[in-house]
C-alpha cells in the first residue's frame, strides 16, 4: 500500500514532466495576477502609502538643504537677464557669467569692508547705551512710561540688555554659533548660485524635456515667460531696497538719529520682504527716532509714509514694471502663507511664485475650464 505523502509526490512529479514540453522546457506562463483582486489592491495601496511616507520624511529631514537649492535656484535666475545682456554683446556666456559674478562680489565686499566698522561700533553703542536711554526716553513721555509699567516691559528689556555674565556668556556662544551656521548657509548659497546660473540654459533645456514632445514648445514659451518674470523681480527689487537704505541714512544723517548706518542697513534687508519687512523697519526706526525728540520721531513717521507710497506708486512700476503684475489681495495672501511655510525666503519668493502661478492659471487651467 502506498502511502498518501508518497503518493502525492509521485502526482506531482508526473504533472510537472507534462508541463516541461520542447516549446516550453519550464512550463507554460501562468495567467497574469488579477489586478482587480483585492489582495493586489491592498499590496498596491499599502506599498504606495509607505513609499510616499518615506519621501515625505526624506523631505522633512532635507528641507533646509531643499530651501538653500530653491534659492540658489531663484537667485540665478534673478542674474540671468544680466547675464543675456552680456551674451547678446557678443561676450561668450562663460566670461558673462564670471562678469556678474565678480561684480556682484565685488560690490558686495566693498559695502561690507566700508560698513562693517562703523556698524559694529553702533551696534556696540547700542547695546551699551540701549539701558540708560531707555529709562531716559520713558520719563521724558508720560504715555509710554504708564503703558510699559503696565506691561513690565522695561523690566524684561534692561534683564535682557544687562543679564548676567553666565547669561551673556551663553548668549555669544549661541550668537557665535548663528553666525557660524548662517556663514556656511551662505557660503553653500554662494557655490549653488554660481553652478546654477552656468548651466542654467541645460537647466532650462532639461525640464523642458519632461514634457511631452507634443506641447513642448507652448510648454518653453510658458517657462521663458516665469524666468523672465522671476528674473526681473529680484533686480528690481534688490535696487528697491538699495534706494529704500540709501535715502533712510540720508534722513537719518539729516536729522542727527543715532545709529543710522545700523538702522538704513536694517531698512535695506527688512525691505527684502514685500508688504511686511518695510512697516517693521518703520516701526523700528520711528521708536529710535523718538529718543531725539517727538518732531523728529512725527517727521520719520512722515519719511517712511511718504516713501512707502514712493515705492507702490513710482519705484515698484518703473523698476518692476509689468513684468510681476499680482493683485494686491494676492500679494497678500502669498506672502502670508510663504512666510508661514518657509519664513523669510518664503516671503521673499512668494510674489514671483504667485505671479507664475496666475500665469499658468490663465493660459491654461482657465481656457480649459471655459471650454469644458
Amino acid at each position: 500500500m502506498v502511502a498518501p505523502r508518497d503518493h502525492n509526490k509521485a502526482d506531482t512529479e508526473t504533472t510537472t514532466a507534462e508541463v516541461s514540453t520542447a516549446q516550453h522546457a519550464l512550463g507554460r506562463p501562468g495567467k497574469p495576477l488579477d489586478r482587480r483582486s483585492p489582495f493586489f489592491i491592498g499590496l498596491s495601496g499599502a506599498a504606495g502609502v509607505a513609499v510616499m511616507a518615506g519621501i515625505v520624511e526624506m523631505i522633512i529631514a532635507v528641507r533646509d538643504v531643499l530651501v538653500l537649492v530653491g534659492l540658489a535656484l531663484f537667485l540665478a535666475v534673478g542674474l540671468e537677464p544680466a547675464v543675456s545682456v552680456l551674451e547678446r554683446r557678443k561676450i561668450p556666456r562663460w566670461a558673462a557669467v564670471i562678469t556678474v559674478l565678480v561684480a556682484g562680489l565685488a560690490v558686495a565686499g566693498g559695502f561690507l569692508a566700508a560698513a562693517i566698522p562703523p556698524l559694529v561700533r553702533q551696534a556696540t553703542q547700542f547695546v551699551t547705551q540701549a539701558p540708560t536711554t531707555l529709562p531716559g526716553v520713558l520719563n521724558h513721555y508720560p504715555v509710554l512710561n504708564q503703558l510699559t509699567n503696565r506691561l513690565h516691559l522695561q523690566q524684561h528689556l534692561q534683564h535682557i540688555l544687562s543679564g548676567n555674565a553666565s547669561g551673556v556668556f551663553n548668549g555669544l556662544l549661541g550668537a557665535g554659533e548663528v553666525v557660524l551656521s548662517a556663514l556656511a548657509s551662505a557660503l553653500i548659497l554662494v557655490v549653488l548660485t554660481v553652478y546654477f546660473v552656468t548651466d542654467l540654459s541645460r537647466i532650462r533645456a532639461t525640464l523642458y524635456r519632461l514634457v511631452p514632445h507634443s506641447r513642448r514648445p507652448r510648454a518653453i514659451l510658458l517657462g521663458d515667460e516665469i524666468f523672465a518674470k522671476v528674473g526681473a523681480y529680484v533686480l528690481g527689487n534688490l535696487l528697491i531696497s538699495l534706494i529704500a537704505g540709501t535715502l533712510t541714512f540720508v534722513f537719518l544723517a539729516v536729522f542727527k538719529v543715532p545709529y543710522s548706518l545700523l538702522l538704513s542697513i536694517l531698512v535695506a534687508i527688512l525691505d527684502l520682504v514685500p508688504v511686511i519687512g518695510s512697516t517693521i523697519a518703520a516701526v523700528v526706526v520711528c521708536l529710535v527716532s523718538l529718543s531725539v525728540s517727538l518732531p523728529v520721531c512725527l517727521a520719520t513717521i512722515g519719511f517712511f509714509a511718504g516713501y512707502r507710497l514712493a515705492e507702490d506708486y513710482l519705484l515698484v512700476p518703473k523698476i518692476i514694471g509689468r513684468a510681476v503684475k499680482v493683485p494686491a489681495v494676492v500679494t497678500v495672501v502669498a506672502v502670508l502663507l510663504g512666510g508661514a511655510l518657509l519664513g523669510v525666503v518664503g516671503a521673499l519668493v512668494a510674489i514671483p511664485a504667485a505671479a507664475a502661478l496666475l500665469l499658468l492659471a490663465q493660459e491654461v487651467v482657465f481656457p480649459r475650464l471655459d471650454r469644458s
